[in-house]
């Protein structure tokens, strides 16, 4: 279980980080929530998975769950929930100002591609 756990905390990450990586912002916020449930998934399973055990302990329990990291990972929700409503709201404003989607700034051309200047291009136009 602990192999399991283990890779889906990794591919989550990875796809998180290859998200977070593109020049879009809707890939970003995608990235950025599969970080936050990969971050909770860890620390879920850092307390140790246990089945049918109460998180509180009582005299007739023969043992317990750990409710630290159910807490951790409660107060982690409400941060990811925060975080990403902030991030759509930025990503709203932003394409309003600029009137595209990329995180950089840069203007994409209408067949998709970045438009490169070389230095003695621009060098020429502020001669002019």
């Amino acid at each position: 279980m602990e192999w399991l756990m283990a890779i889906v905390i990794g591919v989550m990450t990875s796809a998180g980080v290859y998200l977070t990586l593109r020049a879009r912002t809707f890939p970003v916020v995608l990235g950025l929530t599969l970080l936050a449930y990969a971050v909770n998934v860890f620390l879920f399973v850092m307390g140790r998975l246990t089945i049918g055990q109460p998180a509180v302990i009582d005299a007739a329990a023969t043992g317990y769950a750990d409710p630290l990291p159910q807490a951790l990972v409660l107060t982690a929700i409400v941060i990811a929930f925060g975080m990403t409503a902030f991030l759509i709201v930025l990503a709203l404003k932003a394409r309003g100002e600029m009137g595209n989607d990329h995180v950089d700034g840069l203007h994409l051309a209408d067949d998709e591609r970045l438009v490169e200047q070389t230095p003695s291009q621009t060098s020429q136009e502020t001669k002019l």
